[in-house]
C-alpha cells in the first residue's frame, strides 16, 4: 500500500510511519512541509500526491491554547480534516483521521462507545468533534479514530516526564480524579493496519489499550516499571493532586472518558492489551535495549 502521513514527526504519526514502513511504501511529511491551516495549499499538495491511504497526524492538541487561539484551532482541527477527506475521496483512497476522548463530557459511568452523544466541555473538544463530522460527511469509507493519553518513543509524553522528574526530585504528583485509558502508539499501528483493506468498514472507532486508570495510577505504575528496569529514582511514589487544584488549567477537562474498543475488536478480531503491559513494554524497550 502507498501511505501518505501528514504531521509525520508527531508522537503517534512517527510510530505509525516506522512500523508501517516495514511492509508498505510510506511517505511521511513533517508539519513544516505543508501548512494544513492553508486550505488551498493543502488541497494543492494532496492533489499532487499518489496514495492509497492518507493519515492525518496533524492537530492542535494543546487543550489550553485552543481556548485562546480559537480560530487557529478550528482551522487545524476541523477545516483541514475535511479538506483531507475530500482529497482522499477524489483518489478513491481512505483517510485515517485521529480524534480524542475530549469530545465527551465525562459524565458517563461506563466506557464510551462510538455512538454515544458527544458533548465537549472545551474548545479543543469542540474543534475535534467538528473535525470528526467534516470527515464523515465526505464519505463513510473514511476512518475516524478516537485515542486517549497517547505515549510512545518518538516524542516525550506523560510517562517520560514523570520518570524524568522522579530521577531528580522526591516530590512527584499527578491528578488522581481524572480517568481514561492510555494508548501505546506502537500498538495503534497493528490495530489500524487491517483498515488499509477497503473491505473493512470505515466510520468511527475507538482505539486505546484496555483497563481504566487515573493519571496518578498511570504515573505510579510507570515509576514501578522504571525502578524494575534499573533506573536510579529519587522516589517511586506519585502523590495525588486533584483537578480542582489545577489553577493553571484554562480549559475544562472531562473527568471520566475511557473508550470501549468493542467495535475495533468486532471489525478486526484484535483485542487491545492492557495499558500496564504496554507501559512495561515501552519502558523496558527504551531503557534496556536488546
Amino acid at each position: 500500500m502507498k501511505i501518505l502521513i501528514l504531521g509525520g514527526r508527531g508522537r503517534l504519526a512517527a510510530a505509525l510511519s516506522r512500523e508501517w514502513s516495514l511492509t508498505h511504501e510510506v511517505v511521511s511529511v513533517a508539519r513544516h512541509d505543508v501548512d494544513v491551516a492553508d486550505s488551498g495549499a493543502l488541497e494543492a499538495f494532496l492533489g499532487a500526491q499518489t496514495f492509497d491511504v492518507l493519515v492525518n497526524g496533524t492537530g492542535m492538541t494543546n487543550v489550553d491554547l485552543c481556548e485562546t487561539e480559537r480560530d487557529q484551532a478550528s482551522t487545524v482541527n476541523a477545516t483541514a480534516p475535511g479538506v483531507m477527506a475530500a482529497a482522499a475521496e477524489r483518489k478513491s483512497a481512505r483517510l485515517i483521521h485521529f480524534s480524542t476522548d475530549y469530545v465527551f463530557d465525562g459524565n458517563k459511568k461506563v466506557p464510551y462507545v462510538e455512538g454515544d452523544p458527544i458533548s465537549p466541555l472545551g474548545w479543543y473538544g469542540q474543534t475535534k468533534a467538528d473535525g470528526e463530522a467534516a470527515v464523515l460527511a465526505v464519505g463513510g469509507g473514511h476512518l475516524v479514530v478516537r485515542v486517549s493519553w497517547v505515549f510512545g518513543p518518538d516524542k516525550p509524553s506523560f510517562i517520560d516526564l514523570i520518570v524524568e522528574r522522579a530521577q531528580t526530585n522526591t516530590d512527584v504528583s499527578a491528578v488522581a480524579d481524572k480517568f481514561s485509558s492510555p494508548t501505546y502508539a506502537r500498538d495503534v499501528a497493528a490495530w489500524l493496519e487491517p483498515f488499509f483493506e477497503p473491505g473493512i468498514a470505515g466510520g468511527m472507532i475507538h482505539a486505546c489499550n484496555s483497563v481504566i486508570c487515573s493519571w496518578q495510577e498511570y504515573g505510579q505504575f510507570a515509576l514501578k516499571c522504571a525502578a524494575e528496569a534499573g533506573l536510579p529514582l529519587a522516589t517511586t511514589d506519585v502523590k495525588p493532586v486533584f483537578l480542582a487544584d489545577m489553577k493553571s488549567f484554562a480549559a475544562p477537562r472531562p473527568v471520566f472518558t475511557p473508550l470501549s474498543t468493542a467495535r475495533l475488536t468486532q471489525l478486526t478480531g484484535i483485542t487491545p492489551r492492557a495499558w500496564q503491559e504496554a507501559v512495561r513494554d515501552y519502558i523496558f524497550t527504551k531503557h534496556i535495549p536488546a
